[in-house]
């Protein structure tokens, strides 16, 4: 499992975020250490809290998580 901080800031960036999960073939989760959510789902990435940093787990190989990483940059809190 890879983990990495992202920072949503807008719908648009939640849509385009979940856009980029979904075209994954592997599990991409996000929250906090306590509450995680399908990131591939619009309806769930809605009930975390936007004020703050969220993490996004992923469970691949590591090539798969440097290629996602690459997608996911716009949103990356730490690039």
């Amino acid at each position: 499992m890879w983990e990495f901080e992202i920072r949503l800031r807008s719908v648009q960036d939640v849509q385009e975020f979940v856009a980029l999960a979904t075209a994954q073939s592997f599990p991409v989760l996000a929250g906090t250490d306590r509450y995680k959510v399908s990131a591939k789902c619009f309806m769930e990435m809605f009930c975390l809290d936007f004020t703050r940093p969220l993490y996004t787990y992923v469970d691949c190989t590591e090539a798969e998580f440097r290629k996602f990483c690459k997608a996911m940059e716009q949103f990356a809190v730490n690039p």
